[in-house]
C-alpha cells in the first residue's frame, strides 16, 4: 500500500511549480492586451486536457517510465520511444532559452547593452551548461530544500514583485502601452498575433510530470480535480497579470525576450525611485535560472536511458557512472546544447534566435503530446470497473473528447509555429524557415534512424545462429 498522502495543497504547490516561470513573460508581453484571450484559449484547449488526460495516465499506468511507458503501452515500443525522444530533446532546445535568460538577467546588471550579445549569451551559456552537467557527473544534484529556495527566490518572489508594480503603476494613473478594449483583446482570424499562440501554449507546458503526485493525494477524485482548479487559477493569473506588468509599461516593439524582465523591473524603478533594487532583483532571476536547469539537467536524460535499456539507442548510451549519473546521455546533451546555441549568431537579432528555439522547442514538445492524448483514449478501455484511483469523470466517452480537444490544442500550436513573428526582426524568411524546418525534420529522422539501426544490428546478430 502507498503510504505516500498529499493534501489539496500539496498538489497544488507541485503543480504550480512544474509549470509557472518567469521566463516566458516578455515572449506573451509582446503581443498586448491579446494576451489575455490567448492564455485563457490555451487553458481550455490544452492546459486542462493535458492535466485530466494525464493523471488518468498516471493513476491507471503508474508512473514508472512516465510518457515512455504509457505510449509503449498503447501504440508500441517504437512510439514509446519517439515519445520520450521528443520530450528529452525539447528540454535540449529548452536549456539555451533558460540559460540566455540567466545570461540577460547578468548582462544588463554589467552593461545593458550585453543583453543584446550574441556573443556574450553564447558563451555564458555554454559555460553555465558545461558546469551543470560536470557538477551532475559528480552525482551532486540539488537537494529538495535548495529546489524550494529557488523557486520561491527565483519565481514567486520576483513574479508576485512585478506584478504588484504592474498593478500600483496601474492605479497611478501612469501612461499604459496598450489598450484594453474589447478590438485590443480579441485578434483578427487573419492576425499574425495568433503566432503568440505558441509561446503560450509553452508557459504550459510540464503538467504531465506534476500529475504523477495524482495517484499520491488522500481522496484521488476528490482532492485532484480540485487541485487542479485551483491550480489552474493561480497559472492564469500569474502568467497573464506578470505578462500584462511587462506589456504595460514597455513598448511591444521594444521588449527584449531575453531581458524583458530587467527591462520592465528598471522602468518600474526608475520611476519609483528605488534603482538599486535592480542587482538584487538580476541576483534572484539568475538563482531561479539555475535552479531550474540544475532541477531538469538529469531527469530527462534518465527518462531516455530507460529506452536505451530497451534497446532503442547503441549500448554506450545505457552507461552510468558509479554515482549513478547516465554519463554518455549527459556529455551527448551537452554537446548538442553547445551546437545548438550557434543559433544566436545565425540570425540577425537576439530576439529572433530566441523565438526560433521557442518555437522549435514547442513543436517537438506538441508532437509528443499528441501521442500521450492518443494513449490516453487507447489506455482507457483497458481500466477495470472498480478502479478506485483518478479517473476523468464520465467514463470512456469523457475522456476520448477531452482527449480530442487536448490533440486539437497541440495541433494547432504547432502549425501555427512555422510561421515567423511580425513584431520580430528575423532577417530572411527562407532562412528562419529553413533553420525551423530543417531542426524540426532533423529531430524526428534521428531516433527514427536509430532504431532502423538498431533493428540492423539485431538482424546481424541472430542471422549466423539461424544459419546454422
Amino acid at each position: 500500500m502507498n503510504l505516500r498522502r498529499l493534501t489539496t495543497f500539496s498538489l497544488v504547490m507541485i503543480t504550480v511549480g512544474s509549470v509557472d516561470s518567469i521566463r516566458n513573460l516578455p515572449a506573451t508581453a509582446k503581443f498586448g492586451s491579446s494576451l489575455i484571450f490567448f492564455f485563457i484559449l490555451a487553458a481550455l484547449f490544452f492546459l486542462i486536457p493535458t492535466a485530466l488526460v494525464s493523471a488518468q495516465l498516471s493513476s491507471t499506468q503508474g508512473e514508472e517510465g512516465g510518457i515512455y511507458h504509457w505510449v509503449s503501452k498503447a501504440l508500441g515500443r517504437t512510439q514509446g520511444f519517439l515519445a520520450i525522444w521528443f520530450q528529452w530533446i525539447e528540454n535540449v532546445f529548452w536549456y539555451p532559452t533558460i540559460l540566455a535568460f540567466v545570461a540577460g538577467a547578468i548582462g544588463y546588471l554589467i552593461a545593458p547593452q550585453l543583453a543584446n550579445s550574441k556573443y556574450f549569451l553564447m558563451t555564458v551559456i555554454i559555460i553555465a551548461f558545461w558546469s551543470a552537467t560536470f557538477i551532475n557527473l559528480r552525482g551532486m544534484r540539488s537537494s529538495a530544500l535548495f529546489s524550494n529556495i529557488c523557486a520561491i527566490v527565483g519565481l514567486l518572489i520576483p513574479m508576485m514583485l512585478i506584478i504588484s508594480l504592474g498593478f500600483a503603476w496601474w492605479m497611478m494613473g501612469h501612461s499604459l502601452q496598450v489598450g484594453f478594449s474589447t478590438k485590443d483583446i480579441f485578434p483578427h482570424f487573419h492576425s499574425g498575433i495568433w503566432v503568440s499562440l505558441t509561446g503560450v501554449i509553452l508557459s504550459f507546458c510540464g503538467m504531465e510530470i506534476a500529475t504523477v503526485h495524482a495517484r499520491d493525494a488522500k481522496n484521488p477524485r476528490r482532492d485532484f480535480p480540485k487541485a487542479l482548479m485551483i491550480s489552474v487559477i493561480i497559472l492564469l493569473v500569474t502568467l497573464i497579470f506578470g505578462s500584462l506588468a511587462i506589456a504595460v509599461v514597455l513598448p511591444g516593439n521594444q521588449i527584449s525576450l531575453v531581458s524583458g524582465i530587467m527591462q520592465a523591473f528598471h522602468a518600474f524603478f526608475a520611476a519609483y525611485h528605488c534603482e538599486w533594487l535592480l542587482p538584487l532583483i538580476a541576483v534572484m532571476l539568475v538563482v531561479g535560472g539555475m535552479g531550474g536547469v540544475s532541477n531538469w539537467i538529469i531527469a530527462p536524460t534518465k527518462g531516455l536511458r530507460f529506452a536505451a535499456m530497451d534497446g532503442h539507442l547503441p549500448d554506450a548510451c545505457r552507461r552510468e557512472n558509479s554515482q549513478g549519473a547516465p554519463t554518455t546521455l549527459l556529455i551527448l546533451q551537452a554537446i548538442i546544447v553547445t551546437i545548438i546555441s550557434a543559433a544566436f549568431l545565425l540570425l540577425p537579432s537576439v530576439n529572433a534566435s530566441y523565438w526560433l528555439l521557442t518555437a522549435l522547442a514547442s513543436q517537438l514538445y506538441m508532437l509528443m503530446y499528441m501521442q500521450m492524448f492518443v494513449a490516453g483514449m487507447v489506455l482507457r478501455r483497458q481500466v477495470p470497473r472498480n478502479f478506485t484511483g483518478f479517473l476523468i469523470p464520465g467514463g470512456n466517452l469523457a475522456t476520448h473528447i477531452t482527449s480530442v480537444i487536448g490533440f486539437s490544442g497541440s495541433l494547432v500550436p504547432f502549425l501555427i509555429g512555422f510561421i515567423p513573428p511580425v513584431s520580430m526582426h528575423i532577417g530572411s524568411t527562407l532562412r528562419y524557415e529553413s533553420l525551423l524546418v530543417g531542426g524540426l525534420v532533423g529531430m524526428i529522422l534521428l531516433p527514427l534512424l536509430s532504431v532502423l539501426w538498431q533493428r540492423r544490428q539485431t538482424d546481424a546478430a541472430i542471422a549466423p545462429s539461424l544459419n546454422r
